[in-house]
């Protein structure tokens, strides 16, 4: 028997953490849990045009906030934010309780292992030849900086009668390696053959620094403070006798 794991829950709590975030007792766990599900299942559903890589909950005690973290946001927001006020209210109805959405873009697509199976999901179904589009989106995230990349496309490949596999990689994929940041996405194209999976796995980096926070998680404020102050390259700021000479209080004793 296949002795298979996810790489995403392999490294939970190692470098990277849940994608739905909330604590719940007992008597209400199973409720919340397919409720996370129904909602991940109409948003797919709804915007399945807008290249959706991945979908984050968290939840307050009578209120939900999610993420959408979108290669395309400009078909969420809709005209004037139409669509995405709509898509909340829906979310509301269903789920009975207050819902923020947050968009975020996904500035690179071709280095998402979700975004990049559905490419070569919706390539099978407009009949491109299987070989040439996992190659091609192999060239192109190699060409993008990835460490490695292996992609697996299953089913009556080309329309033959015996469904089978057909594995491509370049580079290296440690599965094995915790460390190694390797980004899990499958999609399913639907020909006119039958269906046929596509899976792909992307070695993006390797994390050493221990204190590194999850890469899959991006608060927008850190401790109450501004994220911007915090940013790489720059230091937060001290308190206002370190600004240096000329600056804040000895700036208005010398003016009184």
């Amino acid at each position: 028997m296949g002795q298979k794991v996810h790489p995403h829950g392999l490294r939970l709590g190692i470098i990277r953490t849940w994608e739905s975030r909330w604590f719940a007792k007992h008597s209400n766990f199973s409720t919340l849990l397919v409720e996370d599900a129904k909602i991940r299942k109409v948003v797919k559903k709804r915007l399945q045009h807008a290249a959706l890589s991945r979908i984050e909950i968290e939840r307050k005690e009578k209120a939900a906030t999610i993420n959408l973290y979108a290669a395309r946001p400009g078909i969420i927001i809709g005209k004037k934010g139409a669509e995405v006020e709509t898509l909340r209210k829906d979310l509301k109805a269903l789920t009975g309780k207050e819902v923020y959405i947050n968009i975020r873009e996904v500035k690179n697509p071709d280095l998402d292992a979700q975004l990049i199976a559905e490419n070569i999901a919706g390539q099978l179904e407009r009949r491109v030849a299987f070989r040439r589009a996992m190659k091609k989106s192999m060239q192109i995230t190699m060409g993008m900086g990835a460490l490695g990349i292996k992609i697996m496309c299953s089913g009556r490949l080309g329309g033959a009668e015996i469904a089978r596999r057909e594995t491509y990689m370049e580079g290296r994929v440690p599965l094995h390696t915790l460390r190694a940041n390797i980004e899990f996405g499958e999609a399913t194209a639907h020909t006119t053959m039958g269906t046929c999976g596509v899976k792909v796995w992307l070695f993006r980096e390797e994390i050493i620094d221990r204190k590194r926070g999850p890469v899959n998680y991006h608060p927008d404020y850190k401790d109450g403070k501004d994220a911007r102050d915090t940013r790489e390259g720059r230091e937060p700021r001290g308190p206002r006798g370190d600004r240096g000479p000329g600056k804040g209080r000895e700036r208005s004793n010398a003016s009184a």
